[in-house]
């Protein structure tokens, strides 16, 4: 564990006993729970709150300390940081945890922008490209890649979305477009804007001393435009290298969750069947990782969401209830 990490090792131990599993805001009507966000809908607007549940492989493995914040409160930072690219869902942030967002038709697939060849998961590119899948998300790549490489140049690798429980289901832009899934003006735009954010990512995790490796982007219309929605940028949707640990032994640090990821893989999982434990030491460290890449890119220090939570939570969002504006 770096320096950095080091100094939140207190806080985050602290937090193991309250980390968010669930969330039940009064006066919000019923949560859906996604993935890692719960999701409220009073009156036309939609209330994202971010607990601590961490998922890979597609699968919700168990919780992390102080995660949802962290995506919450990053994902806020890209969402201002990327609006002059494109405009996004967010209408306010009343909470760390907390996002109130504009209600979006989403688009039927995932936007994965990749710069490097990596990952260990079925729909990574290296796995693909490593068992001599050809054309794998129908790029022509080039032979002799090794792990970790960087690529000549971003590429597109989309993915179907799938049901809760089930596998992503890699590819191609060609198919998108010709199984009506998005029309073809459409996915240019969507293409051209995803390709620019990735440009933009990778130029500020460069200034943070981090490499943007890849990234994922959910789109959606709004108004009859295009827009950015769900989370942009954070540890939970990319991966993060410190950039002066990539050298040519092509193992850098991570600071995402490929670290749970190469662990459930090392003892054997890879999304089948009941997941192993996240012991906490294990907690603890992804915490910590998150947070350095917090302080990273947004150059801020990072403050734990004042306790209970959830009671915080309810003052904040209260002027939603029951469909209130504020």
């Amino acid at each position: 564990m770096s320096r950095p990490e080091q100094d939140h090792k207190a806080a985050i131990t602290g937090r193991l006993d309250a980390r968010i599993l669930n969330t039940d805001v009064p006066g919000l009507g019923p949560v859906t729970r996604g993935k890692v966000r719960d999701i409220y809908m009073p009156g036309d607007v939609r209330v994202l709150v971010a607990s601590d549940r961490i998922s890979a492989f597609d699968r919700v493995l168990g919780t992390i300390p102080l995660k949802g914040q962290v995506l919450n409160q990053l994902a806020a930072f890209w969402f201002e940081t990327t609006e002059d690219i494109v405009a996004n869902h967010v209408l306010a942030v009343p909470h760390p945890n907390a996002t109130v967002c504009r209600e979006a038709e989403p688009l039927p697939v995932e936007v994965v922008v990749r710069g490097y060849i990596t990952g260990v998961t079925s729909t990574s590119l290296w796995t693909q490209y490593s068992a001599g899948v050809t054309r794998p998300y129908g790029l022509d790549l080039p032979k002799g890649l090794r792990k970790n490489d960087p690529l000549p140049e971003p590429v597109i690798t989309p993915t179907t979305k799938a049901a809760r429980g089930e596998h992503d289901v890699p590819t191609t832009e060609a198919a998108i477009v010709a199984e009506g899934l998005v029309d073809a003006a459409l996915w240019t735009e969507v293409r051209q804007t995803a390709l620019a954010l990735y440009t933009r990512g990778a130029e500020v995790a460069a200034r943070a001393g981090l490499i943007l490796v890849d990234t994922k982007y959910e789109f959606g219309v709004i108004d009859g435009k295009l827009a950015l929605i769900d989370e942009v940028h954070t540890p939970d949707s990319s991966r993060y290298w410190l950039a002066d640990t990539y050298d040519e032994t092509r193992s850098p640090r991570s600071l995402d969750k490929e670290h749970v990821r190469s662990w459930l893989k090392s003892v054997g999982y890879t999304g089948d069947g009941e997941n192993p434990p996240i012991p906490d030491a294990l907690a603890v460290e992804l915490a910590a990782r998150y947070i350095h890449a917090y302080e990273r890119l947004t150059q801020r220090t990072f403050e734990p969401a004042p306790q209970p939570v959830h009671d915080h939570l309810a003052r904040a969002l209260a002027p939603w209830s029951a469909g209130a504006q504020p």
